[in-house]
C-alpha cells in the first residue's frame, strides 16, 4: 500500500467501502475498519501498520488544511 485509494481497495477486498462525503470523517473510519480487522485477525500485522501510516498522515494534512480555512 502505497495511497489512500490503495487503502480504500484493500478494504473492498473485505466488503468495506466508505464514502460519507466528508474526507476526515472517511478517513478516520478507515482508520477504525482497519483496526477492526486488524482485532479481528483478518489482516496481517504490516498491512494494518502500513494503512495507519497513510490514514494518520493524511488525517493530519486534512486537519492542517481545515485550520488555514
Amino acid at each position: 500500500m502505497k495511497t489512500i485509494y490503495d487503502v480504500m481497495q484493500f478494504l473492498k477486498k473485505y466488503g468495506t467501502i466508505i464514502y460519507i462525503g466528508d474526507r476526515l470523517a472517511d478517513l478516520q473510519l478507515m482508520e477504525d475498519e482497519m483496526n477492526e480487522l486488524y482485532n479481528s485477525q483478518l489482516i496481517e500485522q504490516k498491512d494494518h501498520q502500513m494503512a495507519l501510516f497513510l490514514l494518520r498522515q493524511e488525517i493530519v494534512k486534512e486537519m492542517e488544511k481545515r485550520t488555514k480555512n
